[in-house]
């Protein structure tokens, strides 16, 4: 598979959908669509696993980035808007609205499956820190890009922010993360626009409930000077500063991680500001790159989910904090290629028995499986390995 993107246990029978970009893969890993080796052939982008690891079945759908599955057999995933799949026939059911413009000057339009050359692959993993080749599928994100021209692109930037300010109610960025609250026929958005809002819909209608921005800030308190997505003073931003992940408590709570602002706000579902920690791995410092310590947000099995399962990219280990206060209590994992570490830890989900799912994206591009040690598989494994 490519590099992980997005990562979703079915409510209904704790099955794995794992959504990947299939434009990682290189030459070298598609040579046996020509023949020439015994492996491999493009993925499709999504894919259905059993908690063995065993195939169920899988659909193709242009990539992109951010992905949930609901009790009924949809699957809802993140292009340049968020679009509605029959998990069953691979059909597009539905799509949330989009403003019809591109804040990089392009138009906003269908997502499109990329023409495929067999045995011709993309540059890889680190395709996102190259120039793009011509007529490169690109990552299927959309929102972002530009010209070279500093003044023209932050000119155009004020008057697109101007046309489509923070208040307006449908998707104007890209997608960084989908969570579903089914109880309340509701899906929450990470739409990068401004940095990040959290964007709430109807699940069956699509239409726009609510939303907010950083410490709970009304749509219409969000500010669009990128001054306020900086630190000031060792301070977080006040807005929020790039690669949004979220996700919702039993109790009701939407705890919202600001990668590149290495921090994670909680408010209530109507975006009440409750409260915020910081997430920075201990004798670590801030950088300025959007690969910041705090990463997708999962939960703990017991029912009152006691700890956050935070996946962090830029030291490639899960933290485990006390949701209560934020402060660490545990960790796993490492930099490394063995099982057990991560090689670009993107995106983590858990099921209802307390298995962790983790998807890796750069050179991971894979997907573990945690077992809770206290479980009787969890006994079982480290009992093997201490047999000498």
């Amino acid at each position: 598979m490519g590099g992980v993107t997005g990562l979703a246990v079915a409510p209904n029978d704790d099955t794995v959908w794992v959504y990947d970009r299939p434009n990682d893969l290189t030459n070298l890993e598609l040579e046996a669509e020509t023949g020439t080796s015994d492996c491999c052939s493009r993925p499709p982008s999504m894919i259905h696993i059993a908690k063995d690891g065993t195939v169920l079945g899988s659909f193709d759908a242009p990539q992109g980035h951010g992905m949930d599955v609901d009790s009924k057999g949809f699957a809802y995933l993140g292009q340049n808007t968020v679009r509605k799949y029959d998990t069953k026939t691979g059909k597009l059911v539905g799509e949330i609205p989009h403003s019809p413009e591109l804040e990089n000057g392009g138009k906003f339009g269908p997502a499109e499956m990329p023409q495929h050359t067999p045995g011709v692959g993309g540059q890889g993993p680190v395709e996102g820190f190259l120039p793009p080749p011509p007529g490169a599928a690109g990552r299927g994100r959309g929102g972002r890009g530009g010209n070279g021209d500093a003044a023209a692109q932050a000119a155009a930037r004020d008057a697109f922010r101007k046309k489509y300010p923070p208040t307006t109610p449908m998707i104007v960025g890209g997608i960084e993360e989908i969570r579903l609250d089914e109880p309340n026929n509701e899906v929450y958005v990470a739409d990068n626009y401004l940095g990040g809002r959290v964007m709430v819909f109807d699940m069956n209608t699509f239409a726009f409930k609510r939303g907010w921005g950083a410490y709970g800030h009304k749509l219409s308190d969000i500010s669009t000077d990128p001054a306020d997505r900086e630190f000031a003073a060792g301070k977080p931003p006040k807005e929020f500063r790039g690669h949004l992940t979220l996700n919702i408590s039993n109790d009701g709570l939407v705890y919202a991680a600001d990668r590149a602002a290495e921090r994670i706000d909680v408010t209530t579902r109507e975006g009440k500001f409750v409260k915020s920690f910081t997430m920075t791995a201990p004798g670590t410092k801030r950088n300025d790159s959007d690969r910041g310590a705090a990463g997708g947000v999962a939960f703990s099995p017991d029912k009152a989910q006691q700890y956050l399962y935070i996946c962090d990219i830029k030291n490639n280990t899960i933290w485990f904090l006390n949701r209560d206060d934020g402060k660490i209590a545990g960790r796993l994992g490492s930099m490394g290629e063995g099982g057990g570490q991560f090689f670009g830890l993107h995106m983590i989900a858990t099921d209802s028995k307390g298995y962790i799912y983790t998807g890796e994206v750069f050179a991971g591009q894979r997907v573990q499986r945690f077992v809770p040690a206290d479980s009787n598989r969890g006994k079982a494994i480290e009992a093997l390995a201490r047999v000498q």
